[in-house]
């Protein structure tokens, strides 16, 4: 680590900012000593968006699979995991957008009957958790991962779980968490069940939905789908693999389904990612800009929770970044200040917690001049 931080300090503070081609060498510089010095992160892919500096560009350094030691490409998609939310919640807003339901809207009436009927008999009071509710995780609906989940795919790993399975496990698990709006529990099934809700609306599969919603097409996020439920995109390299040490997992021997439906599911090249991000925060997909203040804007005082409505919104110096990371070591950043998106994933989720975050808010720096402080 003490490498890779003096060679971030060096090139933080010892240069001044320049052109988008002195920016691309330090960025190459200080990739490749994080590289060097973690190559059991497998592989690491990153991209910057940053239009300010007339900047877009996209980094591998590794390999996308430990067995045939294929070396990793720029282009390559991984899956995302639960940076699939921020998706899911801009779909969401775009509904309100169109007038289709409100934020401050009950969800009792928006559900399926089956759905409605099991979680009203487990106590939930549909009546009052709201639509902003499920998109900010305050909802108090219990969660249908934990580490049982986790121990049964493991001992499943090709099992094929249905939307309904997942839901009908939330409610086995007990009792609600807590009154709506009361407090943050992060959960995947939020986000099945706004799944659920835009299939009521749009009368068709939530994964088309959320693509016509997100403008993919008009935007040119080719690279971008739910795994298995989507026809895999023309003209995109294979996924590479991803790693879970504490698991033991190689994503190419799970079946995607126990993280499909919402809460997770999507594959996407990191530029697709950075740009989403940078697309959504321009305005470019959800266009009424108070609306798009409410997605970071906090739901719950920020001392109990930094979740907004699809994405956190995290203090950086005198700064504001609005952020989410995905399980499989996917993280995404935007940085209002400077007008630029980071994404940068690591194949090795193990290490993760290392990398991300420190490559995150080094080059977020960098596109700050190094005036985060």
């Amino acid at each position: 680590m003490k490498k890779y931080v003096s060679l971030a300090l060096l090139l933080l503070f010892c240069f001044s900012r320049g052109p988008a081609q002195q920016l691309e060498e330090r960025l190459h510089g200080l990739l490749d000593s994080v590289y060097q010095a973690n190559k059991e992160a497998i592989g690491i892919l990153v991209h910057v968006e940053s239009p300010k500096d007339s900047l877009s560009w996209t980094k591998a350094f590794g390999v996308s699979d430990t067995v045939t030691k294929a070396q990793l490409l720029v282009d390559q998609p991984v899956l995302i995991a639960s940076n699939t939310k921020p998706y899911v919640a801009a779909a969401s807003l775009r509904f309100v957008e169109e007038g289709k339901f409100t934020l401050d809207q009950t969800i009792e009436n928006l559900l399926s009957l089956p759905t409605t009927r099991l979680l009203k008999g487990n106590g939930y009071k549909l009546d009052k958790i709201q639509v902003k509710h499920l998109l900010s995780h305050t909802s108090g609906i219990r969660d249908y991962v934990d580490e049982d989940y986790l121990k049964w795919v493991d001992e499943h790993p090709q099992y094929k779980w249905k939307q309904v399975e997942q839901i009908k496990r939330s409610v086995e698990l007990g009792p609600p968490l807590d009154e709506p709006g009361k407090s943050f529990k992060y959960g995947d099934i939020n986000y099945l069940l706004l799944a659920e809700i835009f299939e009521r609306f749009s009368k068709r599969p939530f994964y088309g939905t959320i693509r016509s919603l997100n403008k993919f097409e008009a935007l040119g996020l080719n690279h971008t789908w739910f795994k298995d439920l989507e026809t895999y995109p023309s003209h995109t390299l294979p996924l590479a693999h991803q790693y879970a040490d504490k698991y033991g997992w190689d994503s190419y021997d799970l079946d995607p389904s126990w993280d499909l439906y919402g809460g997770g599911g999507m594959a996407s090249t990191v530029k697709d990612a950075a740009l989403f991000f940078q697309y959504l925060f321009e305005g470019k997909i959800i266009e009424d800009q108070e609306l798009l203040e409410k997605m970071h804007s906090y739901v719950l005082p920020k001392e109990e929770s930094n979740y907004c409505l699809g994405v956190r919104l995290l203090d950086f110096g005198k700064y504001r970044l609005y952020y989410h990371g995905g399980w499989w070591g996917t993280d995404v950043i935007y940085c209002p200040e400077t007008g630029s998106s980071v994404a940068v994933f690591t194949l090795q989720k193990g290490k993760r917690n290392q990398i991300n975050p420190f490559l995150g808010k080094t080059i977020t720096e960098m596109l700050l001049g190094g005036n985060s402080k």
